[in-house]
């Protein structure tokens, strides 16, 4: 079974899956056996992997390594073509629909096409939305783009059905790395209720108890990033 199928068999299953965001600009291969531990230790069903400037360097070591001693799916999360790895098992293919940046909507996606076409990667498109968050996150920094108003939800799921009529797989609603403001519950209600394919949270969660609000709100996967980034300690503690 494809991951994407076995995505879409918890969505019907009413399975909640949760993923845990590594960037590689901040691991070191060296020390990776304290991280590999307690994410063996936590409930996460997913790892992704990337970041919004990462140059892709010592990408496929580290992951051979996370893949050698983390029996998760792995699926890079990728902020540009230099952070394609043939060593994960999948790619969100992204388009960020809540920009108007040709890099991010095209030019990005057309040159990582011969580099993914030399691996095995599962591609899953991706709509990528960002949300008005408190604060400037780096995607938006890097991508030149400026997010949704966390507001106004309607168009936000408009925005959200437009990407799924142009046939993305999933949706991503994301406040950004190191959000003040998680997305909505409102939102992500609005947003799950009208559309029919599986639907990320991610950005500003830092605690359990905000991980169950964004699954009772509607979220299929919800990611965890920088609070467990910052204390891998987090799902014993939270």
């Amino acid at each position: 079974m494809s991951l994407y199928q076995q995505i879409l068999t918890c969505k019907t299953k009413g399975v909640k899956l949760l993923a845990i965001l590594l960037d590689p600009d901040k691991l070191v291969v060296e020390n990776l056996s304290n991280l590999i531990l307690k994410i063996n230790q936590s409930p996460a069903t997913h790892i992704f992997i990337g970041g919004s400037s990462f140059d892709g360097n010592h990408l496929d070591e580290l992951i051979i390594q996370l893949k050698a001693q983390i029996n998760l799916p792995f699926l890079l999360f990728p902020g540009n073509p230099s952070q394609i790895s043939k060593e994960a098992h999948g790619i969100l293919f992204l388009t960020l629909l809540s920009g108007r940046n040709p890099d991010y909507l095209i030019e990005h996606q057309v040159n990582a096409v011969p580099i993914i076409k030399k691996t095995n990667l599962e591609v899953i498109s991706t709509g990528y939305i960002l949300i008005e968050s408190g604060n400037e996150t780096a995607v938006e920094r890097v991508s030149q783009t400026k997010p949704l108003d966390r507001n106004n939800h309607q168009y936000a799921l408009q925005t959200a059905q437009a990407g799924e009529f142009i046939g993305n797989k999933l949706i991503y609603l994301e406040a950004g790395s190191g959000a003040k403001l998680s997305v909505p519950k409102e939102m992500i209600s609005l947003v799950s209720q009208n559309i029919k394919v599986p639907l990320i949270v991610g950005g500003g969660i830092r605690s359990k108890q905000e991980i169950e609000s964004a699954y009772n709100a509607g979220a299929d996967i919800v990611v965890i990033g920088t609070a467990f980034e910052n204390d891998i300690n987090f799902f014993n503690e939270c």
